[in-house]
């Protein structure tokens, strides 16, 4: 998820990976090494910006880019040059990551002498990830957790400029390369862009590769239900199957096994590259998706600097009673809220068990553990109780979400800003307007009709866009939860 590039055109960056020999052509001879034969960059303005679009028709599994390791940025790659090398060995204590960033900042510094200049010259000027939101973008998460993740990020992102301070002045880097802004980018842009490599845990930046666009990967069972259907759905029901059956799931399971294997990418040695494949079908001019893990909003937020809008594996953890985690051995990363409002398997047994009177819960254990009721009274409680919890997290939040709706509606719709000035004048939520005019000094400018916004302060307007959007997928949760109950509840008495 990136911005328009601002320098140079996007030809130009292929034609140089053209030229290094990264090719989108599912054969590999010669003649083919090239781009243009199965994706072309497109602009996505509802899903991701720009991304990667499909030239022709793409089958499921099939080799859709191939970047040789030549053409990767590794630490090992850039540490070919001997001074970055030598002053490395001065500095062990370095984690991998933090010499990836120091080699990208090296990079950087050689401008046109960098062989990965083109590349370079196409990365975005600035990302939205937790570690570059400001105070107010901070606060306007609203939710504890969210803050909390987002304070740790900046900390986490200080500790390791100043520990990797020393080397860069030891490399002689160029005053502006120094500065905390400098090192904030790069490391937005190896935490959001780097693929995964077997021979270093910081990874690689992969060009072109890096243009994929996210995908989540599919939802997890989440009710018993769920697991049922998954279950049922399996290729081996039972014991009964006949050689000839066996031999046909055994095909099967192969078959799905290559599949999986061939969904998305990964660096293959045998073709000394990193190698794409496609994880759907695809027709021509569909946008082409990459599946980079399982990840809830807050994460993608945190690494990437973008959320969905629908994303599967979204959860949200509400305060729970100390007694709820020493009733049951699941970890507390278990008991959330799905996406779609219903509780967790784990957070239903916790519960469950919870409400039921220390002396008994031996006795009930295994209907909690198969995901049965153990009767209508305790589902009574706890749906109860969940119903209040959520109702109390909501009640807490400084806006609800139909304000924060209107507020992001305002921003959508807005021609310019001076419009979103006067269409946000009588909401509930001009506090919060009024808080970001004072934290870029515009306060006493906003009765100028011909305000022009600073890089910087539109930087930061969709950054607390993001803020607002990852609220409101945050509350609505919560909505959907006391609804899930409510009907739970009804369902009790009829």
């Amino acid at each position: 998820m990136e911005e328009e590039d601002e320098d140079g055109s996007i030809e130009s960056l292929l034609r140089w990976a053209s030229h290094i020999g990264i090719s989108d052509a599912s054969t590999t001879t010669h003649h083919s090494l090239s781009l243009g034969s199965s994706l072309f960059v497109s602009h996505f303005p509802h899903s991701g910006g720009r991304g990667l679009a499909a030239v022709r028709d793409l089958r499921m599994g099939e080799l859709i880019l191939r970047v040789p390791k030549s053409a990767l940025m590794t630490t090992h790659s850039v540490m070919q040059h001997t001074n970055l090398s030598q002053a490395l060995n001065r500095h062990p204590s370095l984690s991998s990551t933090q010499i990836l960033n120091v080699c990208l900042l090296y990079e950087v510094g050689k401008g046109k002498a960098s062989r990965w200049y083109p590349y370079l010259m196409h990365l975005p000027k600035s990302y939205d990830i937790l570690a570059m939101f400001g105070e107010f973008e901070k606060t306007a998460l609203q939710v504890d957790e969210a803050i909390w993740v987002t304070e740790k990020a900046v900390l986490k992102t200080k500790s390791d400029w100043q520990q990797a301070h020393a080397l860069m002045e030891d490399l002689k880097f160029k005053p502006r390369l120094l500065t905390f802004k400098a090192w904030v980018w790069a490391s937005a842009t190896i935490s959001s862009r780097t693929l995964h490599i077997p021979w270093d845990s910081a990874g690689c930046l992969c060009p072109v590769g890096d243009l994929f666009n996210y995908d989540a990967p599919g939802k997890e069972p989440s009710d018993i239900g769920d697991l049922e259907d998954l279950l049922s759905s399996s290729s081996i029901h039972d014991g009964s199957l006949s050689n000839e059956d066996n031999t046909t799931v055994a095909d099967a399971e192969q078959l799905d096994s290559q599949s999986q294997r061939l969904t998305d990418g990964g660096f293959e040695e045998d073709a000394n590259a990193y190698c794409f494949y496609a994880r759907a079908n695809y027709n021509k001019g569909d946008q082409v998706l990459l599946c980079y893990g399982t990840y809830t909003n807050l994460e993608l937020l945190e690494h990437y600097g973008f959320i969905l809008q629908e994303n599967p594996n979204d959860k949200v953890f509400i305060p729970l009673e100390p007694a709820v985690y020493s009733s049951t051995s699941w970890s507390r990363e278990s008991l959330y809220i799905h996406y779609n409002g219903k509780p967790s398997f784990a957070l239903l047994a916790a519960l469950r068990l919870w409400a039921t009177p220390q002396i008994k819960r031996r006795s009930v254990a295994h209907l909690v553990y198969s995901g049965s009721k153990i009767s209508a009274d305790n589902e009574n409680f706890i749906m109860k109780w969940l119903l209040k919890t959520c109702h109390g997290v909501l009640k807490n939040l400084p806006t609800s979400i139909e304000d924060d709706t209107l507020l992001l509606n305002a921003m959508d719709n807005s021609q310019d800003f001076c419009t979103f000035l006067e269409v946000t004048k009588l909401m509930s939520l001009r506090d919060e307007v009024d808080t970001f005019l004072e934290a870029h000094n515009m306060k006493d400018k906003c009765s100028d009709s011909s305000i022009v916004l600073s890089r910087k302060t539109r930087w930061s307007m969709d950054k607390w866009k993001l803020s607002i959007q990852w609220r409101i997928n945050y509350k609505k949760v919560l909505l959907d939860c006391i609804s899930y109950c409510s009907q739970i509840l009804d369902s009790l008495v009829e």
